[in-house]
């Protein structure tokens, strides 16, 4: 059940990646025909928050009491995860080249290795480093980072989305809060469009927008068919997979999964728009894909044997007893011989 578990968690992983790496080739249409940026990525989180909205709320039984219980993690998720990390890497865009842009953001699983190093004070697995160098090597030949002097601040703000990025990975793994995949999913898309809107009406980001016909799918179709299906797919999907896929694999591995968009972008944008994949950038897929492999392979931590004092011998096996709760009378039907069973209370 554990091995199927996983593969269905891989799944979800990879779809959600497919589900966001198509998103990219579906939006370039709507920005060639003068949409801006901010303006097409308001717009699909807007129809993303809209899609969910009901099913969010249905899962929760339309009681919001989880939803208030973990507010910090609900506020956290929706301003950092999902509009900070819209907003910082539009912002980068803007100072440096894309794929410059994309290989910051995209280190978020090196990021995630190097916090629980930190953290814990424990070498990571052998496995999980060989996993993350070829992964990263991977990630650099499919992107192709262009050379040159960079802005400071432009990778200031690539450097905030992959911030971003960690923390959905971290917060997605958080299973005690009460709220289903779909749910967090739900409104962390209406609270992080609000921000967004806010950002555009401020001007922080320019908002710009064609209500007529853009290219889709090698035909001309109304605006709204490319701004739903990006919306409904790439982001409706692509999060409420996501966050299951981290609920199942855990942190480290469903972030490493997630670097199978870069590789589905690359595969779309071929398909869709005709930008042809070249021998170095399938290597880097390849590497990519090893290096999710050897993450997969990491063994479970053991758990520690107690420490034993100086002049004490370990305790046998026999020499246990059991030492039931005085206040319960869930006791295991196979005792220890000699264990005396507590009386019963008496029914009041």
């Amino acid at each position: 059940m554990r091995a199927s578990r996983g593969i269905l968690g891989i799944i979800l992983g990879l779809g959600s990646g497919l589900a966001f790496g198509a998103g990219g080739a579906v939006v370039k249409p709507l920005l060639e025909s003068g949409w801006s940026p901010g303006g097409a990525v308001f717009f699909r989180v807007l129809v993303g928050a809209l899609l969910l909205l009901v099913p969010g709320l249905i899962a929760l039984k339309f009681d919001l009491r989880p939803l208030w219980r973990a507010k910090w993690t609900v506020l956290t998720y929706s301003v950092v995860a999902v509009a900070g990390v819209q907003l910082a890497f539009y912002m980068s865009i803007a100072r440096i080249p894309v794929s410059t842009a994309l290989l910051i953001e995209y280190l978020a699983p090196v990021a995630l290795v190097a916090l629980a190093w930190v953290r814990t004070r424990h070498v990571p697995q052998f496995v999980v480093l060989a996993g993350s160098v070829v992964a990263i090597v991977g990630l650099v030949l499919v992107i192709g980072p262009a050379g040159g002097a960079l802005d400071p601040l432009g990778i200031a703000f690539a450097a905030i989305a992959m911030i971003g990025v960690a923390v959905y990975y971290v917060l997605g793994e958080k299973s005690d809060t009460g709220i289903p995949p779909i749910s967090l999913a739900a409104v962390g898309l209406f609270i992080g469009c609000l921000v967004l809107g806010a950002s555009l009406l401020v001007g922080l980001v320019p908002f710009e927008a064609n209500f007529t016909t853009a290219p889709y799918f090698g035909t001309i179709a109304p605006w709204w068919v490319p701004v739903l299906t990006v919306g409904a797919v790439s982001t409706a999907f692509a999060y409420v997979a996501g966050i299951q896929a981290i609920q199942i694999l855990g942190t480290r591995l469903a972030s490493f999964v997630g670097l199978s968009e870069v590789v589905f972008a690359g595969i779309v944008a071929w398909i869709l728009l005709g930008e042809a994949i070249g021998p170095v950038q399938l290597l880097g897929g390849l590497l990519i894909l090893g290096g999710i492999v050897l993450v997969r392979f990491e063994r479970p931590a053991l758990a520690t044997a107690p420490d034993i004092l100086p002049g004490t011998a370990p305790a046998l096996e026999s020499d246990l007893t059991f030492e039931p709760d005085p206040l319960s009378t869930d006791l295991p039907a196979d005792l220890p011989a000699g264990t005396a069973r507590p009386a019963e209370r008496p029914a009041t």
